[in-house]
This record gives C-alpha cells, structure tokens and sequence, in this order.
C-alpha cells in the first residue's frame, strides 16, 4: 500500500497490522527497492512483517522532470525526509532506519538531521571509504566519468548501460561464471527461478542524473570525500561522528561492489556502532540462501532488542 508519494517516489507499507516496531528502508538510488521484496521466501519485507516488524519500504520511482537537475541532497531533502517525515507522523514514536548499500548513505545523512526522530539506524553492505581497498581502480573509475561528465551532462544523465559497464569491470568473469552454474540449474528448481528473478532486477535499474553521477563517481570514488568529511548535503557536511543513537553495520565479507573495508570505515565513524560480519555477498546478504540467518535475523533482532529501536 503507497502511504506517501512525491515526484516519481513512493514510500509503501509492508506491515500487516498491529506490528511493536517499524522500520524505514531505504534502497540505493541506482536500484529498484524491489530487491527488499524479490519473491516469497526471498523477502526481507516479508520476513521482517512476519517477526512483528513493520517494514515501510521507499521507493525512489523512476528520474523525471525536474529530478534529472536534482544532487543528491535534493534526493535528500526533497524526497527522503518529506516521505520519512510522513511516516514518522503515522507512527506517533521515533522509528528504526536501515539503509542498503548507497541506500546507507543517504540514511546516514537524514538520520543526521532528524535524530530526535529515528530511534537507531541500521547500515547494510554501506560504503564509505572508497580507497580502502583497490584505491587504484576507484581514482580509475572516477577519471573515466570525468572524461565523459560533458556527454552526461547534455543526456541529463548517466545511461544505466554505463553503469553496469562500471560493475562488471570490478569480476569480468562474474557473467560467464553465473550463467555457467545457472546452466546446470533445473529449470523449475526454486534456485532457478531466483536466479531469473535476479538478473531481472539487476537490469532494471535506474539511470543516475548527473549530478548525481559527477557527486558519486567524482566526489567519492575519486576524491574520496566521505571519510575526509568532504561530502556535503544541502551545504552541511556528513559527519558520522556526530550520530548519537543506536548503530549497527552488516558488513559481507564476500562482497565485491562495496569492498569490507570500505564499510568497516564507516561503523568505526560511528560511536558505539555494533557490526556483524556477513559470509555472503553484496546481493546474496540481502536474496541469497543465508540471507534469513546473515542479515534478515540479526536485523530484525537488533530492531527488537528491549532499550534498541
């Protein structure tokens, strides 16, 4: 059910009714929020509703009209904060926010600015130091989107072609080995079906606008402006030092588009955050067959924890 909606966004609501605690979750802005919802079984949403949690699950929509001019403190502050401030309205209490991978980032910078409202945040596979590991291939990446800003520019974004061109750089041969092991797959078998549903999700993404683009992949990748507390948002940096409520960070060990590091950088920002250490991959921690006991379980348990969110 839609509860709030703004521009191309919406914010729905999973809960089934009389849940003890809610949560906001934010997905990346590159990725369709149904990756919190990707089938029966495979649902963080799902799981979440079911163990007395009320999951309220925003969706960035698609880029159109004046978006395609918005940074990322416009996401920010005219997307984000309006929908979450409709769901803080509903609730009547501070509520528990959980941001997944970019998602994180964009969490952290609204939890900064309506602390009284939230009662902890939650970052899963969160990058933050973009030179921790591999600091080569970031400057790389950023110096390719340099060269190519002006084209963006003059198309209002970066094409989500590119972008997945940018991801798959990072394992050329990922393709060629999950489609080899998918082939072995019975076609019927609940593995494959996941499988499907998956790579349709992951070529359903969203094309970034290019401020937005020029912010990530020049800001962060190549200047590294997060940990040096160089990342503004509506002309106030982003400072983790400052959080003063509950923290906890799911770091995949196995993770190749946010490198462990890079997340471990920002739960040692935090105060007091608590972490846990995923087997799993970037996408697996979230659909994968140990999601429900790496990230599913321990989230909903941190929600719940008696004097927690």
């Amino acid at each position: 059910m839609t509860i709030w909606q703004g521009g191309g966004a919406r914010l729905l609501d999973y809960g089934r009714g009389g849940e003890a605690h809610t949560v906001f979750l934010v997905p990346s802005l590159v990725n369709r929020f149904y990756i919190l919802d990707l089938l029966p079984g495979r649902s963080l949403a799902e799981f979440l509703s079911a163990n007395g949690i009320r999951p309220l699950v925003f969706d960035w929509g698609d880029i159109a009209g004046e978006e395609f001019g918005f940074d990322l403190g416009d996401f920010i502050t005219q997307r984000l904060a309006p929908a979450f401030d409709a769901a803080r309205a509903r609730t009547g209490a501070p509520i528990a926010l959980a941001g997944y991978c970019m998602g994180g980032n964009l969490a952290l910078a609204l939890a900064l600015r309506r602390m009284g409202d939230i009662s902890g945040l939650a970052l899963l596979a969160t990058p933050w130091d973009f030179h921790a590991e591999r600091p080569d291939g970031a400057r790389a990446l950023a110096a390719f989107a340099a060269m190519m800003m002006p084209e963006f520019r003059a198309m209002g974004a970066m094409p989500l072609d590119v972008l997945q061109g940018f991801f798959a750089g990072l394992d050329p041969l990922l393709a060629y080995k999950k489609f080899r092991r998918f082939a072995a797959l019975d076609p019927a078998s609940d593995e494959a079906v996941a499988f499907v549903a998956l790579e349709d999700w992951l070529n359903d993404g969203v094309p970034l606008p290019w401020r937005v683009a020029e912010e990530c992949m020049i800001g962060w990748y190549g200047e590294n402006r997060p940990p040096r507390n160089a990342w503004t948002v509506a002309g106030a940096p982003v400072r983790p030092a400052a959080f003063a409520k509950p923290a906890l960070a799911i770091i995949p060990e196995g993770d190749r588009i946010v490198p462990p590091a890079s997340a471990l950088a920002l739960a040692e920002a935090i105060p007091g955050c608590a972490t846990v250490r995923a087997s799993a991959g970037h996408i697996g921690m979230m659909t994968g067959s140990r999601a429900r006991s790496e990230l599913w379980t321990p989230l909903a348990g941190w929600i719940r924890a008696p004097g927690g969110p």
